[in-house]
């Protein structure tokens, strides 16, 4: 008689075609079916519990069944499930909005609503392109984007377009945008950084410029040649997270984005992944010290439960699409579930969150007492470029072989749920494990490496 994983996983494969996988995969490696999850535990059917080491792909910020969300949630079902937008609105999206933007640079105070995080990277693709189609002359035409090398922006056909990771992108090219990538500077590689060797655990901090002059050059090259045909430049601040967790220097993010902004490119930041308390601060242009023209926002902001995407952009790229319909300057893009009121209530309960449990200065204490035992694992023949941005925690593994599928089913059977990315062994946990079970986590990584 099948237990009952077993059992569920058969239904499953029977049916379910599952994202970013190879379903081949699963011939050898177990679906692995989750009942139900508390706190930081997720449970399968035979009673199993594992860390959700990984946040459920980054997005759950307070845990599973958080108390709080779910009341939320609960109240606000008794009210409004769903409206539309278009001509409509609701509390809990004005709430919201009011919200964010007061955490947000003052530029930054007009909310565009979608479902996902692919999809926000789309309205500001689109935005931005039809902000200079509505303000330049057409005969300054700017039909290109630029975006860093190693990035990874979502998978619908625009973000696919600036992103940089062949394994998604390289079947699709002939359906893309045009893009243009520049260098994204790696520190570990950078001649200035030899005499640290492998020493440097916070890439982002570091602020002279000899660890990102030739990539600014090169920039700089781009730029003379195609700068007024580019409408955006598009980048993931502080931490590629896709792009095996590759973080680098805040400085280039701050001089690179000043360089584009000298020839009339926007700036789009994806803080999709990096938003929300995952780089230390509430949001990683904080720390750039730029204001993006288009600040695009998912994941963590329903806390992990339900889908939804926000664009913030300011009243000067508003007031380029405000006319009367007949001029055919309105941006028009929806998706059916933009703004629902559910997912809307989540998110107020996310920031009510961070608000009352003073989350981000938490968080600080916390992301240093987990880099301390982080750090026991730089010692590991196998382990290289060891580093960490707020709560990001990664580390490359040398070796010629794939190793997610292994470490994947060793960490299930020490109770610890991972996800590698090619080589790349990240922790990326809800905000509220505690130092113990980090180091828990830790030790058992460690473990899983000795049999590498």
């Amino acid at each position: 008689m099948l237990d009952s994983n077993t059992a569920m996983a058969a239904q499953d494969l029977a049916h379910i075609w599952h994202p970013c996988t190879q379903m081949k995969d699963h011939e050898q490696l177990p679906i692995v079916p989750i009942k139900r999850g508390e706190g930081i535990y997720v449970y399968d059917m035979n009673g199993h519990k594992y860390i959700d080491c990984i946040s459920s792909w980054w997005v759950n910020l307070f845990g599973h069944c958080n108390p709080t969300i779910n009341a939320a949630l609960e109240s606000q079902l008794k009210e409004l499930e769903h409206i539309l937008l278009a001509g409509f609105t609701h509390q809990p999206i004005i709430k919201l909005s009011r919200r964010l933007c007061e955490l947000l640079p003052p530029q930054l105070n007009k909310c565009f609503y979608a479902d996902n995080g692919s999809s926000a990277i789309e309205v500001a693709l689109k935005m931005s392109f039809h902000y200079h189609y509505n303000t330049a002359s057409h005969l300054q035409k700017r039909t290109k984007f630029l975006s860093l090398t190693n990035a990874y922006h979502g998978e619908t056909l625009g973000a696919l377009s600036i992103g940089d990771l062949g394994l998604y992108k390289q079947t699709y090219m002939p359906l893309l945008l045009e893009n243009i990538t520049t260098p994204v500077p790696y520190v570990q590689s950078n001649k200035a950084a030899q005499d640290l060797k492998d020493t440097i655990i916070e890439p982002a901090n570091l602020q002279e410029s000899a660890y990102y002059e030739a990539e600014l050059n090169a920039l700089g090259a781009i730029l003379t040649r195609y700068g007024e045909e580019i409408c955006a430049f598009v980048l993931e601040p502080l931490v590629q997270c896709a792009g095996s967790m590759h973080i680098y220097p805040k400085g280039f993010v701050q001089k690179a984005c000043a360089m584009c902004a000298e020839y009339g490119i926007h700036i789009i930041f994806d803080e999709i992944a990096v938003g929300f308390g995952r780089t230390g601060s509430m949001f990683a242009l904080e720390q750039c010290g730029v204001v993006p023209d288009f600040l695009c926002l998912s994941k963590g902001i329903t806390g992990g439960y339900m889908p939804l995407s926000v664009v913030v952009t300011s009243d000067v790229i508003y007031e380029a699409f405000y006319a009367p319909y007949e001029e055919h300057k309105a941006f028009l893009h929806s998706h059916s579930y933009t703004g629902n009121p559910l997912a809307c209530s989540a998110a107020n309960a996310v920031l009510d969150i961070f608000e009352q449990e003073h989350i981000i200065k938490r968080n600080a204490t916390l992301s240093q007492a987990i880099a301390t035992h982080w750090h026991t694992l730089q010692t590991h023949p196998k382990v290289e470029n060891l580093r960490y941005c707020g709560m990001i925690f990664a580390l490359d593994v040398r070796s010629t072989k794939r190793i997610a599928p292994f470490v994947m089913t060793q960490g299930l059977q020490r109770g610890i749920l991972l996800r590698p990315l090619g080589n790349t062994i990240y922790f990326m946990p809800p905000y509220i494990i505690t130092e113990e079970e980090a180091k828990y986590v830790v030790e058992q990584i460690g473990k899983i490496l000795e049999m590498l």
